[in-house]
C-alpha cells in the first residue's frame, strides 16, 4: 500500500525550555518497505502567534495531506488524531458525541468537522480516497512526524542565521544531525524497526548541539547558532 500522513511538530523554546508554539506540518508519501518517506511537503507555521488548542495543527495536517494526495494518489491518508481510525467524512455531531474521548476533545472535533468533514468527503467523492484519523498508531503518521523534525531543524538552522541562534524541540524519541548540506533524523525508538528521514539544507556556516530536554523526558532539544 501507498500512504499520505500527516502530523505537526516540533516547537520554538525558550532559554527556560518553555514552549512558544509549534513550528511545522509535514506531509510524506510512504511506501513499501515502510521506513521512511518517498517524497515530503512542508507548511512552516508562526511559533509567536499559534494555537495550540490542536485546531490548527489538525486543519494544517488535513490540507497539506490531501494537497499531497492530489498529487501522488496514494491508497489512503492517514492523519494524526487518535480518535479510532474513524473516516474523517463521516464525523458528524452523532458520531464525535459517541466517541471514547473527553468532552474537551469532542468540542474541539466538532468545531474542526464543520471544514474538514466536507474537504474529506469532497475528496472521497473525486477520488475514492479515505482520509482516516487514527493516531499514533499508524508508522506513516509515525515518519510524518520525524519529517516534521527534520523541517523543525531547517527552520531553526534558517532562523539563527537571521538572529544568530534558535533553541528547538523535537517531536518524541528523535534525534537530528547536521550534515553538510543535509538534516538527517531518526527514531530513538527501537521498537520501531529503524525509522529515518532526510532533507536537503543550508548547513554551513551552523553550529549545533543536541541534549536532552531537561523538563520533558523523552524529548530531544537542538541548539542551533551562526558561527
Amino acid at each position: 500500500m501507498r500512504f499520505v500522513s500527516a502530523d505537526t511538530g516540533g516547537g520554538l523554546l525558550t532559554e527556560d525550555y518553555e514552549l512558544v508554539g509549534l513550528i511545522a506540518t509535514a506531509a510524506v508519501l510512504v511506501e513499501k518497505p515502510y521506513r521512511t518517506a518517498t517524497l515530503s511537503r512542508v507548511r512552516y507555521a508562526d511559533p509567536f502567534n499559534y494555537d495550540l488548542s490542536g485546531r490548527q495543527a489538525v486543519k494544517d495536517e488535513a490540507f497539506l495531506a490531501v494537497e499531497l494526495a492530489r498529487e501522488v494518489k496514494p491508497d489512503v491518508i492517514h492523519l494524526d488524531s487518535t480518535i479510532g481510525g474513524i473516516e474523517v467524512r463521516k464525523l458528524d455531531e452523532p458520531t464525535i458525541d459517541a466517541l471514547t474521548i473527553t468532552d474537551r476533545g469532542k468540542e474541539v472535533w466538532k468545531d474542526l468537522s464543520k471544514e474538514l468533514q466536507p474537504l474529506a468527503k469532497k475528496f472521497w467523492e473525486e477520488t475514492g480516497i479515505e482520509m482516516i484519523a487514527i493516531g499514533k498508531s499508524s508508522v506513516p503518521v509515525r515518519i510524518a512526524e520525524i519529517y516534521s523534525g527534520l523541517y523543525t531543524a531547517k527552520w531553526a538552522v534558517e532562523y539563527a542565521r537571521e538572529n544568530g541562534k534558535a533553541i528547538v524541540g523535537l517531536p518524541r524519541y528523535m534525534s537530528v544531525e547536521l550534515r553538510p548540506r543535509k538534516i538527517y533524523g531518526e527514531s530513538l525508538d527501537p521498537r520501531e524497526g529503524g525509522l529515518f528521514g532526510e532533507i536537503e539544507a543550508d548547513t554551513d556556516g551552523i553550529g549545533w548541539e543536541l541534549y536532552p530536554n531537561p523538563l520533558v523526558r523523552r524529548y530531544m532539544v537542538l541548539e542551533v547558532w551562526r558561527e
